[in-house]
């Protein structure tokens, strides 16, 4: 196999935003969905993040269910999925909880001229990996996939987002809509400008539509490698 199976998962506005323009973090999901999330965190071989959502959101990316973390280190993985990010700049804090929140690896992809700095400030909370002049995604997933990493999960930002949907690396897209606008035109959205492969003489396949509390599930089959599997906690 040449690259993982690679599912984007994303919640946003009716118009299209990740959150808002404000340094607090704004909630797109409910108590419901997050659980599912968890879910697909927990079948997930690595956790990709871009280095904006690193900064900004400071997330965790470990899996919240202590039955679930049970069911990995009972399968001889560790209780979370290995973590993912990209910079070329490095700027990136060493004390953020995407490095020391976890025991599972932390690989940090980096262009190869940028490598020698940027292992000099992360390498002793992370691996750094140099791909190139210029990091692409289409890279980075076959690296992961000679690592061993056969389920990758994508949770964004928008720049990364467009970045495998561009490129047309992605199988799947579980879009979940939140029932509310955001309407600030510098907030984040859920992708960028970019020549996308589904248009509208080449649509996507949307594969399932799904109900959960006060939002909506869109499920679409991006690639001939979509899964028919149950997202409700049932696993692939």
């Amino acid at each position: 196999m040449t690259r993982p199976y690679i599912t984007l998962s994303c919640a946003m506005s009716i118009d299209g935003y990740l959150d808002s323009d404000t340094p607090r973090r704004l909630a797109m999901s409910n108590a419901q969905d997050f659980d599912r999330v968890d879910q697909l965190r927990a079948d997930s071989d690595a956790i990709m993040v871009g280095a904006s959502t690193v900064r900004r959101d400071d997330p965790r990316l470990l899996v919240r269910s202590a039955e679930r973390r049970m069911q990995r280190l009972a399968a001889g993985r560790t209780a979370s999925p290995s973590k993912v990010t990209v910079t070329a700049s490095g700027d990136l804090p060493p004390a953020s909880s995407f490095f020391t929140a976890g025991d599972s690896d932390k690989l940090v992809y980096c262009p190869r001229p940028a490598a020698g700095r940027i292992a000099a400030a992360l390498g002793e909370v992370a691996t750094i990996v140099a791909l190139g002049d210029a990091v692409t995604m289409r890279d980075v997933a076959t690296d992961l996939a000679d690592r061993g990493v056969r389920r990758l999960m994508v949770e964004g930002g928008g720049r990364l987002h467009t970045q495998f949907l561009v490129d047309d690396l992605a199988d799947e897209l579980q879009l979940v809509i939140a029932p509310f606008f955001v309407g600030e035109s510098a907030a984040p959205r859920f992708v960028g400008s970019g020549s996308f492969p589904w248009t509208a003489s080449r649509r996507a396949r949307l594969a399932e539509t799904r109900r959960i509390a006060d939002v909506v599930l869109l499920r679409y089959a991006l690639s001939d490698r979509f899964e028919e599997t149950a997202t409700d906690g049932s696993g692939p």
